[in-house]
C-alpha cells in the first residue's frame, strides 16, 4: 500500500485527528448510494461508538478538529443556521472536539483552497492551533478526505461504507467504523 509522504516531525507542535463530519461522526442521509448531510438536528443522529472513541484519542494527546464542506449552503438549499446548529449539537454529544473547519463553497466555477479535496481547511487549523501534520491523521467517508489527508501530509484512515464513488488515491488504512478507525490510529503513536 503506498504510504503518505510524511512532514518532518515538529517536536513542539500537537499531532491531530482531523475528522469528516457526515458519515463520519453521524450518520449521512443515503440517497442513490452517494450520501448527504443531515438537513437538520432533528435528522442528526452520531454514530455508535464516536463519543468513546474521541474520548480515547483526546486522551492519548491529540487535538480533534472536524474539517467538513457544506456546500449546500453555497448552493442555497441548506442555512448555515441549520449547519452550525448540528455543528453545536455534535460538540455537546463530543466536547473533546477543539474545532470545527466549515467550507460552504458549493463547488462551481474557481476552486477553492479550504474545500476538500484541497487541504486548506487542515492547514488552518494547523496553523490556529499549532499541530504537527507529519504526526496528524484524517479520517473520513469520502474520497476528497482521503485526498485532503495526502495533501495535508497527514496519514488517512478511510471509512467504507460502500457509496457508488470511487476512491482517487489509496488510504493508509480502510476501516468498516469509527472505532476501528480510532483503533488503529491509537495502536501507531
Amino acid at each position: 500500500m503506498p504510504q503518505t509522504p510524511r512532514l518532518p516531525i515538529q517536536k513542539n507542535r500537537r499531532p491531530a485527528v482531523f475528522l469528516d463530519r457526515d458519515g463520519t461522526l453521524n450518520a449521512s442521509v443515503v440517497r442513490d448510494g452517494l450520501p448527504y448531510a443531515p438537513a437538520s438536528v432533528a435528522e442528526f443522529q452520531l454514530l455508535p461508538g464516536v463519543a468513546e472513541s474521541c474520548q480515547k484519542l483526546h486522551a492519548a494527546g491529540y487535538v480533534l478538529v472536524v474539517a467538513t464542506n457544506q456546500p449546500d449552503v453555497g448552493r442555497g438549499t441548506q442555512t448555515q443556521a441549520a449547519v452550525e446548529a448540528i455543528d453545536d449539537a455534535l460538540r455537546a454529544l463530543v466536547p473533546e472536539i477543539a474545532r470545527i473547519e466549515v467550507c460552504y463553497d458549493p463547488g462551481r466555477g474557481e476552486p477553492s483552497p479550504r474545500r476538500k479535496p484541497a487541504p486548506g481547511m487542515l492547514l488552518d487549523a494547523a496553523a490556529a492551533l499549532d499541530l504537527d501534520l507529519g504526526r496528524s491523521w484524517m479520517i473520513g467517508d469520502r474520497w476528497r478526505d482521503i485526498d485532503a489527508g495526502h495533501a495535508a501530509g497527514c496519514r488517512t484512515v478511510f471509512i467504507d461504507w460502500h457509496y457508488a464513488e470511487a476512491l482517487r488515491q489509496t488510504p493508509d488504512f480502510t476501516v468498516r467504523s469509527f472505532a476501528e478507525a480510532a483503533g488503529i490510529i491509537l495502536a501507531r503513536p
